[in-house]
């Protein structure tokens, strides 16, 4: 199975509050992480995740002292 171009990832919002959850867009890269499957990235390129083929996603730290937090839901984009 052919892994997805692109995903949404959806994080939770802030605890306590009624703020609505966040959607960030990634797309896969030509990395691969420590797992061995694809890495994605936001526009940014602050957002880095490795997702496999049947949605399990790894938060990447993309710099020094992040602390990423796991996304809810990992969706495929056409």
């Amino acid at each position: 199975m052919n892994p997805a171009t692109r995903y949404a990832l959806t994080f939770p919002g802030t605890p306590g509050t009624q703020a609505p959850q966040d959607v960030v867009v990634v797309t896969r890269t030509s990395a691969t992480g420590p797992g061995g499957h694809p890495v994605y990235e936001d526009e940014s390129g602050i957002v880095r995740a490795e997702i496999s083929d049947t949605g399990e996603v790894r938060m990447l730290a993309s710099g020094g002292h992040q602390t990423p937090n796991l996304p809810v839901h990992a969706h495929p984009l056409p």
